[in-house]
């Protein structure tokens, strides 16, 4: 299993890495998180319409570049670096991965170019209330009615939840219990029933909403596979969308690493700069160790991916486990060899730190996550 990147795959990282060093800047992070769906809509459009990156893993069939999980986990890396305020990972990580999955050959064609081009924001709803990422916090109902379904409940913390167009929601049929019964079913956002409100989050550069499904009737054509085996293709599209998460870790890990080594070079206290003392430099050091261990458990978890590894579920979430711990524990060190000015609004440390907290929890935190892998593992 190869770990490193061939010279196309680092041409792509590089070049993502010089855009958004001019396209995702401070400021324009700052300005992207304030407006009404937390982007950059003009952004967006060239990252669909010129650079290709929301097409990366679709295949050439539908539009897409048909790439693998490599070239996605090169250009998260450097969004994650760069705090890009953007639908990517719902709409192509998350709600592509489970089209890919478990959608027809009807639905791909239909669904997927617009995925691909940017021009159809796409997102997974399948959280609720009781703050579980597992099959058994799923309770909205799905009801049979005719040749109808109808989707009664509430999802929460959906990623992208007010400015999708495109929702995927998962339900159960009444009566089900744990991964049985569970379907997923494609809904379009201004479905009638269907309500939506922005929720307030820690991390504004990531916004999350609260959807509402009273009554909302959907045709049988909706069901995304069978109907109550749709478990399975969430599972499959969670791993993808846990690496990408890992991913952003790393890079937002890496740039907190950067970014508190180049302050301790300015940073002078008793006559010289702070990074020559011991305990600076320790807590540099052990950030570094964090940083690369979880760059080692990010690309072998996309390796595997790209390979078919049946150890994938265990891989996705060691990565997102230890990138979890690695991201928040280097933005917290940032912060405090930063001193008093980390937490100011001037400095883009508290940005991270934010956006580290934000991403332990989403999608599972690590002691989920391990416990997982040790369920995976017959622990």
């Amino acid at each position: 299993m190869n770990l490193s990147f061939n010279e196309e795959q680092e041409a792509l990282r590089e070049s993502a890495r010089s855009f958004l060093s001019e396209n995702s800047t401070s400021e324009q992070v700052r300005a992207a998180m304030e407006t009404e769906f937390g982007y950059d809509a003009n952004l967006w459009r060239r990252i669909g319409a010129e650079l290709g990156w929301s097409a990366v893993v679709t295949p050439e069939e539908y539009g897409g570049l048909g790439l693998g999980p490599i070239e996605l986990v090169a250009l998260m890396e450097e969004m994650g670096a760069a705090l890009l305020c953007s639908p990517f990972l719902s709409s192509v990580c998350f709600a592509g991965g489970a089209i890919l999955a478990g959608g027809s050959d009807a639905q791909k064609e239909e669904l997927l170019p617009g995925i691909a081009s940017g021009e159809m924001v796409a997102t997974v709803a399948f959280t609720e209330r009781n703050g579980r990422w597992d099959a058994s916090g799923i309770e909205t109902i799905a009801e049979a009615d005719g040749g109808d379904f109808v989707l009664s409940g509430t999802k929460t913390f959906v990623p992208d939840g007010v400015a999708a167009g495109l929702l995927l929601i998962a339900a159960r049929r009444s009566g089900s219990i744990g991964e049985e019964g569970v379907s997923l079913f494609v809904v379009r956002a201004d479905a009638p029933g269907l309500d939506r409100r922005a929720l307030p989050t820690v991390d504004q550069t990531r916004h999350q909403a609260e959807i509402v499904l009273q009554d909302v009737r959907v045709p049988a054509s909706s069901l995304l596979g069978v109907e109550g085996e749709g478990w399975p293709i969430l599972s499959c599209a969670l791993d993808g969308a846990l690496i990408g998460v890992a991913a952003e870790q790393l890079g937002g890990a890496q740039r907190c690493l950067d970014m508190t080594v180049a302050y301790a070079k300015e940073r002078v206290q008793f006559g010289r700069p702070i990074g020559s003392f011991q305990a600076i430099k320790h807590k540099c050091a052990d950030m570094l160790v964090l940083v690369e261990s979880a760059r080692s458990a990010v690309y072998y978890a996309a390796a595997a991916q790209a390979e078919g590894d049946p150890e994938l579920p265990v891989l996705a979430s060691l990565a997102k486990a230890y990138c979890s711990d690695a991201y928040f524990r280097c933005a917290a060190e940032s912060i405090q060899i930063h001193g008093g000015v980390g937490f100011t609004w001037e400095y883009d440390v508290h940005l991270y730190f934010k956006r580290a907290k934000s991403s332990e929890t989403f999608l599972g935190d690590a002691p989920f996550h391990r416990e997982r892998i040790a369920r995976q593992i017959g622990l």
